[in-house]
């Protein structure tokens, strides 16, 4: 059993050599004559308790479960004791941790751990000892290039002048490190003008303030002075003096803020300041496109009358696909069918490739009786495998191209795999349920193996029925045509009742897992949403009342069952308000129906021209990934995509506009 002695054992086993022949847990534990030696198998309800235990640091309880030697999970008691002694504990106990759980996560855990506790505490030779590199997260760099400061003060100054030159505020532990540079005189008057330049852009006034408030230099006087002008009136950009600040240089980035403020507030005025312009001799290539850029978005956003013929000159030397794609989705906006046609051809060679602009170029020369182009465009964008190609092998009346090719995998590499320990370590994780920890495990593992390990889990998932673990190793993989994998029948049973029960096509339902978690059933977003359907409690909340269904709280959203439950009655009260249209059903359940309303009220547009047309590009893409997704699926269920179709001749040919909004 554990014993938590004066001095953790721990530090007295981690940096002895681990003996050869044992796994970890057993090394642990034949090391300490205060354990005693447990002769019965593993015991998932043991560990399961232990674990609760050990998060809340009842060590006493943790002593009377007392979980045997051999259980791969020992690592996990092992972090979370090593945990709460720091920042007491020595680096070499904590290095000697990161060595002997290597192949977990708990590892690289327990590094940013003793960061941040050896960081808070003052402790930055201990930081160094257990750092290997630039840490993640800005805390933690903070902390590690100050600890450079004595050591490696270069680095120190690099790194630290990354950290000040930013847009947006930094976390106080930052302070020390920013102090510091100040008064060796590597952070200086021109760093603050880098940020006061950024915060601006970013849109931060806070943070412009603040900088602005400590920038006090007599050399600087110019350069203030002009900034507080255009900073109140952007509109005075052409009035910025060639050459401020004590190097001259202060003016170029001054007019690259001012101008991207000005192009968001006011597009027409930046477009004509900018078009009318002499003083840019002060501005570097880069400064000039970051200028243009800020521009052409904004004036094609804000559909600026006669400001095309422009966006269309500055557009090759940009370069940027984000901005052919607004450009040439302003030109369908238009039903500008000509200008399609001709700016799809000059789209740069890797985002013409999308079957997503090859079938655009097939509507626009369809439209422009260029019917063989037409023709031989959409037999191009036919042969890929997303919402685009469905809808292009549609109009010429094709066969979906899946293009399956997952490759079997030997029965020995698939029983090799289940000895890995990381792998026995999902397995128990998910035994005791600990789905989270068992995603952490897995992905662990991914980023440290080849593509062929990656391939045999993949297929070892499959076996196991962990589709949403098989999911990520195929992608992780890049087995992009690995459908069995990519696309396996995740609680396919579970699926086929709810949607039977609240009249939804089941793989709709699946598409939409698909994409909120792929199959994670411990997903969880940033926003609070989970589970399987990424539901956020308050709508299961909602969803339950009205449908008489059972939720006792957000933690029912992580088992499958309610998550489906509830999201398919969701996703049903969302097709009964778009009398049964799947596009404008899965884009409520993105953005939510209120804006899908408002954005069916503006016209009539046929299906493709509806999708197009979403202001929001994670709702325009969601929208495409769920209807593609649902297609595969259903086909990967039928063995072919000879009868499935994406749309129904209905659906497609419906006018997405006001009337498909359900009155009842």
């Amino acid at each position: 059993m554990l014993k938590k002695t004066g001095t953790s054992f721990y530090r007295r086993l981690l940096a002895q050599p681990v003996r050869s022949g044992l796994n970890m847990g057993a090394s642990l534990f034949l090391s300490l004559s205060t354990i005693s030696i447990a002769h019965a198998a593993p015991d998932d309800a043991a560990m399961q308790t232990a674990l609760a235990n050990a998060r809340q640091g009842n060590w006493d309880m943790v002593n009377e479960t007392g979980p045997i030697q051999q259980d791969p999970l020992f690592g996990y008691l092992a972090y979370h004791q090593l945990r709460q002694e720091l920042p007491d504990a020595s680096p070499a106990t904590v290095n000697a941790f990161i060595r002997r759980y290597s192949d977990s996560p708990i590892s690289e855990w327990m590094r940013g751990q003793a960061q941040n506790a050896y960081g808070q505490s003052g402790n930055y030779s201990a930081l160094l000892a257990v750092s290997n590199g630039v840490p993640k997260g800005t805390v933690r760099q903070c902390y590690y290039y100050t600890a450079l400061l004595g050591t490696h003060p270069a680095e120190a100054a690099r790194g630290g002048v990354k950290l000040w030159e930013v847009g947006h505020s930094q976390p106080s532990q930052c302070d020390t490190l920013f102090d510091a540079l100040r008064a060796r005189g590597v952070l200086t008057a021109s760093n603050d003008w880098t940020r006061l330049m950024l915060a601006w852009e970013s849109g931060n006034p806070s943070l412009v303030t603040f900088v602005r408030n400590n920038m006090d230099e007599p050399q600087w006087t110019d350069a203030l002075a002009a900034f507080d002008r255009v900073y109140a009136d952007p509109s005075l950009v052409s009035s910025i003096p060639q050459r401020l600040g004590p190097d001259a240089s202060a003016s170029g980035k001054l007019m690259v803020a001012a101008y991207t403020a000005l192009a968001k507030a006011y597009p027409q005025t930046a477009l004509q300041a900018w078009q009318s312009s002499r003083n840019n001799g002060q501005l570097s290539s880069t400064q000039q496109k970051a200028i243009e850029h800020a521009i052409a978005f904004n004036v094609m956003v804000n559909q600026v009358s006669n400001s095309l013929p422009w966006v269309d000159r500055v557009l090759p030397g940009l370069n940027d696909n984000a901005l052919y794609e607004l450009r040439i989705r302003t030109a369908l906006a238009s039903r500008d069918w000509a200008g399609v046609y001709r700016l799809v051809p000059n789209m740069p060679a890797n985002l013409r490739a999308d079957p997503r602009w090859e079938y655009w170029y097939a509507r626009a020369a369809g439209q422009l009786g260029q019917n063989r182009v037409a023709l031989h465009a959409y037999e191009v964008a036919a042969n890929g495998r997303d919402f685009y190609a469905f809808a292009a092998a549609d109009h010429i009346h094709r066969p979906y191209a899946m293009n399956d090719s997952t490759q079997p995998v030997s029965p020995e590499s698939i029983r090799a795999m289940g000895q890995v320990p990381a792998i026995q370590r999902v397995a128990e994780l998910y035994r005791i349920d600990e789905p989270g920890l068992a995603y952490s495990e897995w992905t662990y593992k991914l980023a440290h193996s080849n593509k062929f390990t990656k391939t045999v889990m993949a297929a070892y998932a499959i076996q196991q029925r962990w589709f949403g673990l098989a999911v990520t190793a195929s992608i992780t993989a890049k087995d992009w045509d690995a459908l069995s994998w990519r696309f396996p029948p995740a609680y396919q049973d579970q699926f086929i009742h709810w949607g039977h029960e609240n009249q939804v096509d089941p793989y709709l339902l699946m598409a939409i897992a698909r994409r909120e978690s792929a199959f994670n059933q411990a997903a969880y977003s940033p926003v609070g949403a989970r589970g399987l359907m990424q539901l956020m409690p308050a709508t299961a909340r909602l969803t339950a009342r009205r449908n008489g269904l059972s939720y006792a709280g957000a933690a029912d959203l992580n088992d499958p069952e309610t998550n489906i439950m509830l999201g398919s009655a969701y996703i049903s009260s969302m097709l009964d308000r778009y009398n049964g249209n799947p596009i404008a059903a899965t884009a409520a359940y993105n953005a939510g129906p209120g804006r899908v309303d408002q954005w069916l009220s503006s016209n009539d547009q046929p299906f493709d021209l509806f999708v197009e047309s979403i202001p929001f590009r994670e709702t325009r893409a969601y929208v495409q990934a769920v209807m593609s997704y649902r297609t595969i699926l259903a086909s990967m269920a039928k063995g072919t995509s000879v009868g499935v179709h994406m749309l129904t001749n209905e659906q497609r040919n419906a006018d997405y506009g006001p009337g498909l909004i359900s009155l009842n």
